[in-house]
């Protein structure tokens, strides 16, 4: 069965503008132009087109309902509570490893691609990456961790809800933009109704810079400040890309771009091109962990300490 899939008619300056044979990047770091490089594929292991929200299935209506959950509890007063809370760092102390180990544990209900445990989809997409760009082992083992905040989900970290740890996240403290999958369900949030967070910019001013905005909380921002506070020596692109990977708004739809600086601009593009290898390297077909663990292990010990508080 073909389904069809209606696209959201989206506001000027809505679009998605990224062509990775266009890029120039600052920084030092080589983009690759080969024939050879990983070739996204059009459907995902379901047999449905790539973050497809509305074919019609069971899993789908699972998405959306998750999705209705979190339009409707994430607030921004909720997002500084949970900051404030799990910034303590205090639920445990283990290594990287140790903690991709813990996702086994682990499925992501918001994911209309993957029902496989998310270790698999960690190192789908870092080998893949690996392949296109074998000198950017910053960009490895970026890939290899930027989903371990989902551990949120367990009972050692509390077992948050689903829709307090994955799905895509979006700015609190300003409008909710029509680019948001689900839209609909962000009347019900208490924020919509607030005059001060109602308008484009909200709380906050033109250009102010990514790092100064409250985003919905969940994994990518638990683990930004896991990375962050422990003093990894990863470049900033890498935290850039661990917090804003699953703000989709941004790097699909150009929504929110008001509100980056310059520096923003230019770690976008390396999110960009994350994000092929985020989302399309997701498939049946698993990593031999136990083969590629001592190179990121190595990775591990070059940009970040023994163990870590989490």
């Amino acid at each position: 069965m073909t389904i069809l899939i209606p696209q959201p008619q989206l506001s000027e300056g809505h679009i998605d503008d990224y062509d990775a044979k266009e890029l120039v990047l600052d920084g030092g770091f080589v983009v690759p132009n080969k024939a050879e490089a990983f070739d996204a594929p059009e459907i995902n292991s379901f047999g449905n087109s790539f973050r497809d929200y509305n074919a019609e299935n069971e899993r789908q209506k699972t998405v959306e309902e998750f999705y209705r959950q979190q339009h409707i509890n994430q607030s921004y007063d909720y997002v500084m509570k949970m900051r404030e809370e799990y910034g303590k760092l205090d639920k445990a102390v283990m290594s990287i490893w140790e903690c991709c180990e813990l996702l086994n544990d682990v499925v992501d209900d918001s994911d209309p691609d993957l029902d496989e445990p998310q270790i698999q989809h960690l190192l789908q997409s870092a080998e893949a990456i690996r392949k296109d760009y074998p000198n950017e082992d910053w960009l490895h083992l970026t890939a290899l961790i930027h989903d371990l905040g989902k551990v949120l989900l367990l009972p050692q970290f509390g077992q948050l809800p689903q829709w307090a740890v994955v799905g895509d996240t979006f700015p609190l403290g300003c409008a909710f933009d029509e680019s948001n999958v689900h839209h609909k369900y962000f009347t019900d949030n208490p924020d919509f109704k607030n005059p001060a967070y109602s308008t484009k910019n909200g709380i906050y001013e033109e250009g102010c810079g990514l790092d100064n905005v409250v985003i919905s909380w969940g994994h990518d921002d638990y683990m930004y400040l896991v990375a962050k506070e422990n003093g990894t020596t990863l470049p900033h692109a890498a935290l850039f890309i661990i917090r804003y990977h699953s703000l989709y708004p941004l790097h699909k739809a150009g929504a929110y771009k008001h509100l980056m600086n310059k520096e923003d601009e230019e770690d976008l593009k390396w999110l960009n091109i994350f994000n092929k290898y985020d989302l399309y390297s997701k498939s049946k077909v698993l990593v031999d962990v136990d083969e590629v663990k001592p190179y990121y292990q190595s990775l591990i010990k070059k940009y970040f300490t023994e163990k870590l508080r989490w």
